[in-house]
């Protein structure tokens, strides 16, 4: 199984990188392909790295813009398309598979609504298409614990702190091989729980210590090594850093609690298991 960072960048694109994307493929004569995430500006080095036509399923930890946005681009690219759009939207549903979207409760209406546009005092208004992401995608809802068979892989969804239902995801494969991915979290009982001895511990760390006080929105790289050391992971990588943190300091805080090996995600950088 093997992870690669699309997009590493905490809260919005940063100059160096989209918000939050990860790709996750295993080494099968059928490979199995989800992305994690598909935050603003993360489909386009995306495409660098994968054909999206060839993605298993899209899961997505929750639904604030740096972490889902970007489905609205995917959605574009799956019905319009030269090689299957026939100039009506509504056909293209039965010309090609739809993809796999597991979320949070509500995506569908979330998505929707960010993709369409009234078309106002448009002088064609009537040739304006009705926005249904169902044309391109099939929804189910992520719930604490589920549990789901994507290819080859299995996903389990772990409910964590957030402002917003946000869910921790762990990925098992065929050999028993785990990556865990925090998603937007602070340090919970439940993320622990995600992350009990996976192989790769895929972290957020936005905040930082004496600087950002509130809880229940972020982890500081203090408290992800110390979800990762009472998780005892096999490695941290630390991510969803803002460009406004310095990711030496966070990754010093946590290397004062998790004595194992700990590296920083850049984009396009990979790890396999």
């Amino acid at each position: 199984m093997k992870l690669t960072a699309i997009g590493t960048a905490g809260s919005y694109p940063g100059p160096d990188s989209a918000a939050s994307c990860y790709l996750i493929e295993t080494d099968e004569e059928k490979p199995t392909r989800i992305v994690l995430d598909l935050g603003s500006g993360a489909l386009s080095p995306l495409q660098r790295v994968v054909d999206p036509d060839a993605l298993t399923a899209v899961v997505l930890s929750h639904l604030h813009p740096d972490h889902c946005m970007d489905m609205t681009g995917l959605y574009v690219r799956h019905c319009y398309d030269p090689r299957f759009f026939n100039g009506n939207v509504s056909d293209t549903g039965s010309i090609r598979t739809r993809t796999p979207v597991f979320a949070p409760a509500g995506a569908e209406e979330r998505l929707t609504r960010a993709y369409h546009t009234d078309p106002g005092k448009s002088p064609v208004a009537g040739s304006s298409e009705p926005s249904d992401l169902t044309h391109a995608f099939e929804f189910f809802d992520l719930n604490h614990r589920s549990s789901w068979q994507i290819g080859s892989l299995t996903v389990e969804s772990f409910l964590v702190d957030h402002p917003v239902e946000a869910y921790a995801l762990r990925i098992t494969d065929s050999r028993g091989k785990v990556i865990t991915y925090s998603g937007d979290s602070d340090e919970c009982d439940n993320l622990v729980e995600a992350a009990r001895g996976a192989d790769i511990f895929l972290c957020e760390a936005a905040f930082q210590e004496d600087r950002d006080t509130s809880r229940g929105i972020h982890l500081t790289g203090k408290r992800a090594g110390r979800v990762a050391a009472n998780a005892d992971v096999g490695s941290l990588v630390l991510t969803h850093i803002p460009s406004w943190t310095d990711c030496c300091i966070v990754r010093g805080e946590a290397a004062g609690e998790f004595r194992g090996p700990i590296e920083l995600a850049r984009p396009e950088s990979s790890w396999a298991v």
